[in-house]
């Protein structure tokens, strides 16, 4: 059952304007495979994987390229059938990866693993979404056989159906095209982790979804059940999504599992469903590409190592408007990217392509003092005085102040009327922090 007068949610936050509307109507529509696919191999949180193909080898859809190297990895697989034509190192939205470039045959060869059945235990679903290379696909990339195996004893399994970042709607359409698929999914995450419930927490501005899961889950008889979530910024961050629905709060420093909570993704339950019940591994995912800089908003199913200048072309190219900011993922904790040959991972859930009056591209000011990015920060700190004593490079009084703390939801810099880049100065002073070895 729904709690269908309940609207959950935390502290601080900011209302942006939502944006959804250009892709929200867009049904999902699969995106043919590319003549050839450029796949990461760090595609994930932890170790990048190790290849196991040499140039010059043939592979099939679905077929492992590079094996997990370490406890947090994951396997990688090839979404095309064709061969091998080169492994090198390529631009990506965060810095430089080892990728995996195969030139299709078209000829639409896969393999998959065998389905398992509805008796699977918790420790073969388990070991079917290790082999599979699933991921937690909200943009972390941890991997989710690891996260559903915690040191500490849980209670509650949250799926996160927020989706609470504008312009971006692949989870919201997944839970709309994909009702039974997802929330078969979802319970079946929650027997991987020994729990006999799962919760389904979504923003109320995702009402007409969540009624349809509300409805499946009825006639199904399923050991799941719905939240109704305030719309907010940033209401799917875990932290502030966990605490939204139990009440419960994460210490500093801590997984949710330390507060008995497991939280995972809308694609990740869908997934899960493929991998357990139809033997498909991760190799292929929805996204969302939108922006007044596209001609035809959409939400597409991508194979893996895609670049983002096919999908701008399958998305009938640039609209007439002039694109100013091309970004991987979403405009608050997405990456500004300067090239269309980089290419989507298992975590590349928008595409967004922004123009002028969409995106603000002047000089940032010196700060006024305002405090409305305290005010709008939901982990209650001080973005002002980190973002001041990181660029004077006093990074013992940024962490005083709570650099280590920052969830990088973007909130402060959104609401900043000088316009400065506090995310940036922020991430700087922690990765100076963890350089320097100060906690």
């Amino acid at each position: 059952m729904s709690e269908k007068h309940k609207t959950a949610t935390f502290r601080a936050g900011i209302h942006p304007p939502q944006a959804k509307s250009p892709s929200k109507s867009e049904q999902i529509k699969v995106m043919p495979a590319p003549e050839k696919v450029y796949i990461s191999l760090s595609q994930h949180l932890g170790k990048p994987a190790r290849e196991c193909v040499a140039v010059g080898d043939k592979v099939k859809a679905g077929q492992k390229i590079a094996d997990a190297d370490g406890f947090i990895s994951a396997d990688v697989f090839s979404s095309v059938s064709g061969t091998v034509s080169a492994i090198s190192e390529r631009e990506t939205a965060t810095g430089y990866a080892k990728h995996i470039v195969i030139d299709s045959d078209n000829s639409g060869d896969s393999v998959e693993f065998e389905p398992l059945g509805d008796d699977a235990t918790a420790d073969e679903i388990k070991s079917r979404l290790r082999e599979s290379g699933i991921v937690g696909m909200g943009g972390a990339g941890f991997p989710t056989a690891v996260k559903l195996s915690p040191q500490d004893k849980v209670d509650t399994f949250i799926i996160n159906a927020a989706e609470c970042e504008p312009y971006i709607t692949c989870d919201y359409r997944i839970m709309l095209d994909y009702t039974e698929q997802f929330v078969r999914g979802a319970v079946l995450l929650g027997k991987a982790a020994g729990l006999k419930e799962v919760i389904i927490a979504a923003e109320d501005n995702k009402s007409d979804a969540l009624d349809k899961i509300d409805t499946f889950i009825a006639n199904s008889g399923l050991p799941a059940k719905t939240v109704r979530l305030k719309s907010k910024y940033p209401q799917g961050a875990e932290k502030q999504l966990i605490y939204a629905v139990t009440g419960r709060k994460v210490p500093v420093g801590k997984l949710p599992s330390s507060v008995g909570v497991l939280v995972d993704n809308v694609h990740t339950a869908f997934s899960a469903y493929l991998a357990v019940t139809k033997g498909q591994p991760l190799y292929k995912r929805v996204m969302t590409v939108t922006g007044g800089g596209i001609k035809n908003p959409a939400n597409i199913w991508v194979s893996g190592g895609t670049t983002y200048k096919d999908i701008i072309e399958f998305c009938g190219g640039l609209s007439d408007r002039e694109t100013v900011k091309m970004i991987s993922g979403g405009p608050m904790m997405g990456f500004a990217v300067d090239s269309d040959e980089i290419s989507t991972t298992k975590t590349s859930s928008c595409l967004l392509l922004l123009t002028e009056d969409e995106a603000f591209t002047g000089e940032p000011q010196p700060c006024i003092n305002c405090g409305k990015c305290a005010k709008a920060c939901p982990m209650r700190l001080m973005p002002m005085y980190i973002d001041k004593f990181a660029l004077g490079g006093d990074v013992k009084n940024a962490v005083k102040y709570g650099a280590m703390n920052c969830i990088e939801c973007g909130s402060c810099a959104y609401t900043c009327p000088a316009k400065r880049p506090l995310v940036q100065s922020i991430k700087r002073a922690k990765k100076q922090a963890r350089e320097m070895g100060i906690k």
